[in-house]
């Protein structure tokens, strides 16, 4: 699925919004919210945006932050891949591990 986020199929949930913004919908709107670190690929598309970053997941979506440079930072809803969902799920595990061992 390498390639633009314009070739998916996706919804637009929110645009133009500051990251924190995009990050406080996840959480209010998702059914459940993962973490991942920056650099994560959700459908082969690396995530950017200050760590946590969220990604929301429902019976039906993956929810994620896009950031586009000048333009901000815009919530996508994607259809739901339980291959993807099982990666996130792993990541988040990874991520909490992490931030454990550090404090």
């Amino acid at each position: 699925m390498a390639g633009c986020i314009e070739q998916m199929n996706y919804e637009i949930l929110m645009k133009n919004a500051t990251f924190k913004e995009t990050l406080r919908y996840i959480s209010e709107h998702a059914d459940e919210v993962y973490y991942v670190e920056p650099g994560f690929k959700v459908f082969d598309r690396r995530l950017i945006g200050v760590p946590p970053v969220p990604v929301g997941i429902g019976a039906t979506y993956i929810m994620v932050t896009y950031v586009k440079p000048c333009h901000g930072s815009f919530v996508l809803k994607l259809p739901r891949d339980d291959a993807e969902v099982k990666r996130i799920v792993a990541e988040d595990k990874k991520y909490k591990s992490k931030r454990k061992t550090k404090r």
